[in-house]
């Protein structure tokens, strides 16, 4: 039987290796995207010898009605991956209550309105799995990232209080927590202020997109079927 997983956010570093994974497992994959169509196009191009269907979706997702779009487009999925989410650098006294807003849509509501809406499809599905990429600053926080820090731990919550409602139809729903990751986020960063955040991590480097997408992969497996409710920090040890 052909399995399907949603992958939002697919057109981006984390997204894209999530993608690359799970094709070449087998998965046939929806495939996310907002903005960045060439790049997702060329993720598709690189994944058409696996052999899979790849159903690309545009919508913004820091939107309710873009979110709605792509609820419309999901027919049959066994896995649902939320990679989506920007994180803003700034002091919270300088944040617009209209940037407040997207970020709640984008990292909160999105989320939620997608996993209400695809559980009645998921609970059909034999060991329906859910994963949703949060982030260390949602467990410890981080000064000029107020807002950042807030979505993404109430992301955890949200996975912790849903697997509860969700374990006895056999759906496990989890987070990933990764820390610095070798993506677009770390553009701000010159060489030099690099250099100082692997010397915090003590494994001593900053992690590629695949370290993610394994954990993700674990996550969805057999390998993980009595995890639920969890987080997995990939972190380097960076938080313990």
């Amino acid at each position: 039987m052909k399995k399907y997983a949603l992958i939002t956010g697919a057109s981006g570093g984390i997204g894209s290796a999530i993608a690359e994974e799970l094709a070449s497992e087998g998965w046939n994959l929806y495939l996310h995207y907002h903005k960045n169509k060439e790049i997702l196009f060329q993720l598709i191009h690189q994944l058409s010898p696996y052999g899979i269907e790849c159903i690309p979706i545009c919508a913004d997702l820091s939107t309710r009605e873009g979110t709605n779009h792509l609820i419309d487009h999901i027919f049959q999925i066994d896995a649902l991956i939320y990679s989506s989410g920007s994180a803003p650098y700034g002091l919270f006294s300088d944040l617009a209550e209209m940037e407040m807003d997207k970020m709640l849509q984008l990292h909160i509501k999105s989320p939620m309105m997608l996993v209400q809406s695809l559980l009645p499809s998921l609970r059909q599905r034999q060991s329906a799995r859910i994963v949703l990429i949060s982030s260390i600053w949602g467990q410890t926080g981080a000064a000029c990232e107020v807002l950042y820090s807030t979505v993404k731990g109430a992301q955890i919550a949200f996975v912790k209080s849903l697997s509860k409602e969700t374990a006895s139809s056999s759906l496990r729903i989890n987070c990933v927590a990764p820390g610095a990751v070798k993506t677009n986020m770390l553009a701000q960063f010159d060489a030099q202020e690099l250099e100082e955040l692997e010397s915090a991590i003590p494994l001593g480097y900053i992690a590629e997109p695949k370290d993610i997408s394994g954990a993700v992969s674990f996550l969805l497996s057999e390998r993980a079927s009595y995890i639920t409710g969890q987080v997995l920090a990939v972190n380097g040890g960076w938080y313990t």
